[in-house]
């Protein structure tokens, strides 16, 4: 992995001169003004506070950038990290989240070590439009407080909404004014513009200022500390080191949803730059940036579609983006902390909200309702439910887990399809063969012979009752497990007791070996093991230079 990532090095900052340090710096600075509402944002969404966001997006964007496994990536807080941090904040405080991130970050490095980075192809893009879904709702559903003005108890998103019902729900007029006008300016306004400033970043400096103006009685932001080491950070002291075997699963998750967020995302600004992310490195990168994070106070970090594609957009060169990202957000903190600080929470709600409902993967949603796929649209559904309901980790598990399940039926499916023999399509005048194929019946055999369709292949004897000739076509048969070939057994010798001829044509090699294993070829003979049903037809008196054989199968 070292001198893949030092060639990766060489090659990027091969010929870089002024010109591309220019369009690094610009394209740094144009990500960090995209990055600034979305870490105050996802700070406070997380349960934690808008200057943790701020320093987990410097940091991140410091040391991950600097170690990245594609120069585009671009990585903070997300929405998506920050659903998860909720419950976990408020059922083992701060510091139990620093830990969590903590042993993800040696989680992220293991799987970089053991190169788990392909591990992600195996997990159905309908499960992960259905846990970004879910996320979305437990973002959208996490800021109704922030939104309305309102109150609520409870650990979990489901949990405050139940709790309305005790607690009453009484919006503020002047806090929702503030969100709707920050939601609704950002989805009118034009993309054009957006390209060049975020409306996101407009909302909130408008939103602030006539806030400030105006002198509104709404919750704010609050002081941001003018240090990148926050007050409240990971302190072997305080974490309670009982609950920490508690903290494993939670971590977990954390590092499940990185290697998603970080790898799909690479995924995606690698087709549109042409560079392949180099996906061990990039887990690197990601777990020691999360074991950074909490000593200074950080929330987990992930790579940012959002970010990611604004830095190839604005024409990123070099990982030197990411960096001048980060720097330009440092500069922006300690400029900028007296304003910071009156940001409204509810024009941070805002920006949730809108991000929340473009996080959804609306393209793909649409295509799998309106196409049908029903176990898609299930795959989908469960994820989601579970993500809402349960945590990141019990819905990969189940969306996984039913994918799977699905996919055993359907490669499992097997299908029978009998005909009658007629000699005359062979083209065939020999009346021997015709008086012998009288009776005779082929059964074409389609899928793999598994324990789950057993009940298929036991119809056999009955479907093929009365002819004195059968020939198996096994050609679609591409693997026999040992439940199917003690069936198959069984119902061969049935056939013989019936005095019904059998033939077997066309049975792939690994069939064969299988059938040779079982017993089922010596209990036949060689003889009764033909290339194809046609020859079987051709030949009435079976030799063995005729026959199929496990070596020329």
């Amino acid at each position: 992995m070292g001198k893949a990532f030092l060639q990766q090095l060489r090659n990027e900052f091969r010929g870089y001169n002024g010109h591309k340090l220019s369009q690094d710096l610009m394209a740094g600075l144009t990500v960090a003004a995209v990055a600034l509402p979305l870490a105050l944002a996802f700070g406070v969404s997380a349960g934690a506070t808008a200057a943790c966001g701020l320093v987990t997006a410097i940091v991140a964007g410091l040391v991950i950038s600097a170690l990245t496994g594609g120069y585009y990536q671009i990585s903070g807080p997300t929405g998506a990290m920050a659903a998860i941090l909720g419950s976990l904040i408020g059922a083992y405080g701060m510091q139990g989240m620093f830990v969590a991130t903590f042993l993800a970050g040696i989680m992220l490095l293991i799987a970089a070590v053991l190169h788990l980075g392909n591990l992600t192809a195996f997990v159905p893009a309908p499960v992960i439009t259905g846990f970004t879904s879910g996320i979305a709702v437990i973002i959208a559903m996490g800021q109704i407080d922030n939104f309305f003005g309102t109150y609520s108890e409870g650990g979990s998103a489901l949990a405050k909404l139940a709790s309305y019902g005790t607690l009453g729900f009484r919006p503020d007029l002047a806090t929702t004014a503030v969100a709707l006008f920050v939601t609704v300016l950002m989805v009118v306004f034009p993309k054009k513009w957006n390209a060049v400033v975020p409306a996101s970043l407009i909302g909130i400096i408008l939103a602030t200022a006539a806030t400030m103006l105006l002198g509104l009685d709404i919750a704010t932001v609050g002081e941001i500390p003018q240090t990148l080491l926050l007050p409240d950070r990971l302190s072997p002291r305080a974490v309670d080191w009982s609950a920490v075997p508690a903290l494993l699963a939670p971590a977990f998750s954390i590092a499940v949803l990185n290697m998603l967020e970080s790898l799909l995302c690479g995924a995606s600004a690698g087709r549109a730059t042409g560079v392949k992310l180099n996906n061990d490195q990039e887990l690197f990168a990601q777990g020691v940036g999360n074991l950074v994070l909490p000593l200074f106070g950080g929330i987990p970090a992930t790579a940012a579609l959002a970010r990611t594609s604004v830095a190839v957009r604005s024409g990123a060169q070099t990982r030197l983006t990411g960096v001048f990202h980060a720097v330009g957000l440092l500069i922006m903190m300690f400029a900028l902390a007296p304003v910071i600080r009156n940001v409204p929470l509810a024009a941070l709600a805002g920006v949730l909200m809108v991000t929340a409902w473009r996080m959804n993967e609306w393209h793909a949603i649409r295509y799998m309702f309106s196409h049908r796929f029903k176990g898609a649209i299930a795959k989908f559904a469960v994820t989601m439910v579970c993500t809402i309901v349960f945590d990141l980790t019990v819905a990969i598990v189940v969306g996984v887990g039913l994918g799977l399940i699905l996919m055993v039926a359907r490669l499992s499916k097997l299908q029978i399809n009998y005909e009658r023999v007629d000699m005359s399509r062979l083209k065939n005048d020999d009346p021997v063969l015709n008086a012998r194929y009288s009776n005779a019946m082929v059964a074409y055999i389609t899928g793999p012979l598994l324990f789950a369709n057993i009940s298929v292949l036991e119809e056999l004897p009955d479907r093929a009752a009365g002819c004195d000739t059968l020939l198996l076509s096994m050609r679609g048969v591409p693997t026999v497990d040992v439940s199917a070939a003690q069936t198959l057994q069984a119902i061969l010798e049935g056939f013989r007791e019936r005095g019904v001829d059998v033939a077997i044509c066309g049975l792939p090699t690994a069939s064969m070996t299988m059938l040779r294993r079982a017993g089922i070829v010596e209990l036949m003979g060689e003889q009764a093991f033909y290339w194809s049903v046609e020859r079987a037809l051709l030949d009435p008196r079976p030799c063995p230079e005729n026959v199929q054989t496990a070596q020329r199968g």
